[in-house]
């Protein structure tokens, strides 16, 4: 390990559930997040950085999507035995409005994404969260799916957004939650309610406020990408 990892990422190997892939904290991942949690940092540049987080770990999720043997005949004639994603249809749902900033990474590395979106907002004296709106591709019951959102904090928004899968058909072990930032509490919640989810994060936080905002935290996600903070 590194020292700029046994600073930064506080949570050891040791501490991370079998389900939970946590990206290395390369120096180069570390320099995005860098970038991206700065206070100082432009809209275009947080909107820079959080993509590139985004697309490294949407390349992640998608590789950790189940694959079969495939035999295929290269232009010189001889045959290459490797392997394909075993679902062909890439199925995705977003959690707006966070969640829509993956999409457009998406479409970059799957133009053909059939994509679908979950809406559910924390009351802000509760913390409880709310669904307002569900729209999924209608087949989607029985498919393998990329749940999307950069940030887990408490899990009660993950929570309820898988147990809406769920209830379309989706089973817990199809589902893979691609994130860029946790924390411990909100992985072990998960993890301990839904321990088939897979999840690809790209950093674990030291923890939460008593506001329920992770430390140190990189501001509302949603507010700083589209342009809508102060």
């Amino acid at each position: 390990m590194n020292p700029t990892q046994q600073v930064l990422d506080p949570v050891t190997e040791a501490d991370t559930p079998t389900n939970v892939y946590r990206l290395p904290a390369t120096d180069a991942l570390v320099a995005l997040h860098t970038a991206a949690r700065d206070r100082t940092a432009s809209q275009a540049d947080f909107i820079r950085a959080a993509a590139r987080l985004i697309h490294i770990v949407l390349e992640e999720s998608l590789a950790r999507m189940r694959h079969t043997q495939a035999t295929v005949t290269t232009p010189t004639g001889f045959q290459f035995t490797g392997l394909k994603r075993t679902q062909d249809d890439i199925f995705a749902v977003s959690v707006p409005r966070a969640g829509d900033a993956f999409e457009a990474e998406l479409r970059q590395l799957c133009p053909g994404a059939r994509l679908g979106k979950i809406l559910i907002q924390r009351d802000p004296t509760t913390k409880l969260p709310h669904l307002f709106y569900t729209k999924l591709p209608r087949d989607i019951a029985g498919r393998e799916v990329l749940l999307m959102d950069p940030m887990l904090a408490t899990a009660g928004t993950t929570l309820l957004a898988i147990d809406t899968l769920e209830a379309a058909g989706v089973r817990e072990q199809d589902i893979i939650f691609a994130n860029v930032l946790a924390c411990p509490s909100g992985l072990e919640a998960l993890t301990k309610a839904r321990p088939a989810t897979r999840v690809v994060t790209s950093f674990v936080d030291e923890g939460l406020t008593e506001q329920a905002f992770m430390r140190p935290g990189i501001g509302d996600f949603g507010d700083r990408y589209f342009g809508t903070t102060s």
